[in-house]
């Protein structure tokens, strides 16, 4: 498919060393550079990765003709900035999530790409994993048939981070799952949250999303809890999914129960519930890591032009929600409105 693909890696913290590994073993790619201000960090590339340049400029990486694209692995308040600047170097991008702190920046970035006609690609992992593709198969095929909600719990003890709140930090993973697996997208938002350390962002939040039609998604995400739990249900009026990321293998479940509703609707006491329990099963999933499929989606978008999945339009409709959920959690739970219009290209 052409010659490989140089990318340079700005940010070797907590998910750097991730990208960095799957990009050295994606086929087309190459890891050429990689930046971050802690010499420390970039001792620990040079030892595991003796090809690999370092430095502690990443105007090195934007400067480098030979780079092709770059990965941005750095907290989102400096999103932005860095990747305004990889795009106006020319270089193709994907950027860590949430993609920027505001939906401004995200549709700056979005123009730039596309002026410059590079590729966008926002870093929303789970979307690249084997239970959520299976679960959008079953959305997509009709097998849950009608949707009736989406509810999710995403708890567990640490890390507390202190440039965003924990809808930022967990919620996202949600928001990216929903906005990839579910038919629509919501038109309003209701959350409420608290912080519990002081002068810290806020630690627990609970998100409700309402869509057009019956349709209802809620997302419980908190920093402070005693066991880690990453469970999400769908319901739907054929079939019902439990989703469970901790299980080893069988993460996705279907569930043949339901009700049936029989009878004459024009009175509520001669309305008929029946309840419908059939089998449960468990797919067979694709077991490949996320990040090294998301690693070749990014290549394969790079060498043939293709829009990624997970592409800046996609990044800019999560960021709306969490800062529409921000909104809202500051006002109580007020019922935030979105505009979810995307950009004009």
């Amino acid at each position: 498919m052409g010659k490989n693909i140089n990318i340079g890696v700005i940010g070797y913290g907590y998910w750097g060393p991730n990208l960095v590994r799957n990009f050295v073993e994606t086929p087309g790619a190459q890891v050429k550079t990689v930046s971050d201000f802690k010499p420390e960090l970039l001792a620990k590339v040079q030892a595991r990765y003796p090809n690999i340049q370092v430095t502690t400029d990443c105007q090195d990486i934007f400067n480098d003709p030979k780079i092709d694209a770059v990965a941005i692995a750095t907290p989102v308040s400096t999103h932005f900035d860095l990747a305004l600047a990889a795009l106006q170097a020319g270089k193709h991008l994907l950027v860590e999530k949430p993609m920027t702190v505001s939906s401004e920046q995200a549709m700056r970035l979005i123009q730039e790409a596309e002026k410059r006609n590079l590729v966008l690609m926002v870093d929303h992992t789970f979307v690249y994993t084997g239970a959520v593709r299976k679960m959008r198969d079953l959305v997509v095929t009709n097998v849950i048939g009608d949707i009736y909600y989406y509810d999710s719990v995403r708890v567990n003890l640490g890390l507390f981070q202190h440039d965003v709140n924990v809808i930022w930090d967990l919620a996202v993973h949600d928001l990216s799952i929903m906005d990839y697996i579910l038919p629509s997208q919501p038109y309003a938002v209701s959350a409420t949250g608290m912080s519990h350390v002081p002068g810290e962002p806020e630690n627990i939040a609970y998100l409700t999303l309402f869509f057009e039609g019956n349709l209802i998604a809620h997302i419980h995400v908190n920093w402070l809890a005693p066991v880690k739990v990453r469970r999400t249900l769908i319901g739907g009026s054929q079939r019902m999914i439990v989703y469970d990321d901790l299980e080893p293998s069988e993460k996705v479940k279907i569930y043949d129960k339901g009700i049936t509703v029989n009878g004459n609707t024009e009175s509520l006491y001669q309305m008929l519930i029946g309840y419908r329990a059939g089998d449960m099963w468990a797919p067979h999933l694709e077991v490949t890591e996320a990040l090294r499929t998301e690693g070749l989606h990014f290549i394969k978008c790079i060498q043939t032009g293709d829009r990624p999945i997970t592409d800046g339009q996609a990044g800019l409709r999560v960021v709306r929600i969490l800062e529409a959920a921000t909104e809202s959690m500051k006002k109580q739970g007020q019922l935030v409105e979105l505009n979810i219009a995307g950009v004009a290209v």
